[in-house]
């Protein structure tokens, strides 16, 4: 029987790096997908006055992105078939380990015990595509750096990268998909 973690295909990068458009397209083709963390609680935040923002308070806005993750990996076992993330559980500690802040246990823990596929694509930064928005406030340095942080990560919890190619939507997905399935 097959483990759900060797379904569960992540996604991962700086901001910028087209990720999220991938995803996208990996929903329109049909599969199954887990969508990013991040985005929808700086938007949920923001509508409500909340404070777990990452321009206000890091540490609880990882907090909230680890139960997302940690949500998002439950749900998606409830699923047939191939699940792809936008990021998944060590983007967060990735995150922490960038804003130099100390990284819990039960997150190193909850990076440890929930598992995704082995081969994790990584999306590079691509300065021809990045676009800062209302969300999206980091520069393109922050983006390299971030890229780094969180690849870093991965690499350390002993997952294969692989790395995106900077190519068209549809070679994108189709890369992720020979590689995946």
């Amino acid at each position: 029987m097959q483990n759900d973690s060797d379904r569960f295909f992540v996604l991962t990068g700086g901001p910028g790096s087209g990720k999220t458009t991938v995803i996208e397209a990996l929903e329109q083709a049909g599969l199954r997908t887990a969508p990013e963390a991040g985005r929808n609680i700086i938007r949920d935040q923001v509508a409500t006055g909340g404070p777990a923002l990452p321009w206000q308070d890091r540490a609880l806005f990882a907090e909230l992105m680890l139960s997302w993750e940690l949500r998002s990996w439950h749900a998606a076992r409830a699923e047939p078939g191939p699940v792809f993330f936008d990021r998944g559980i060590p983007d967060t500690i990735g995150y922490l380990r960038l804003c130099g802040l100390p990284v819990p246990d039960h997150l190193t823990k909850a990076a440890m015990k929930f598992r995704y596929a082995r081969r994790v694509f990584v999306a590079p930064p691509w300065p021809e595509i990045f676009a800062q928005d209302e969300e999206r406030r980091q520069t393109f340095d922050e983006a390299e750096r971030t890229y780094r942080a969180v690849a870093g990560v991965y690499a350390d919890l002993g997952y294969e990268l692989v790395t995106l190619p900077l190519a068209p939507v549809e070679e994108r997905l189709r890369f992720i998909l020979d590689a995946a399935c």
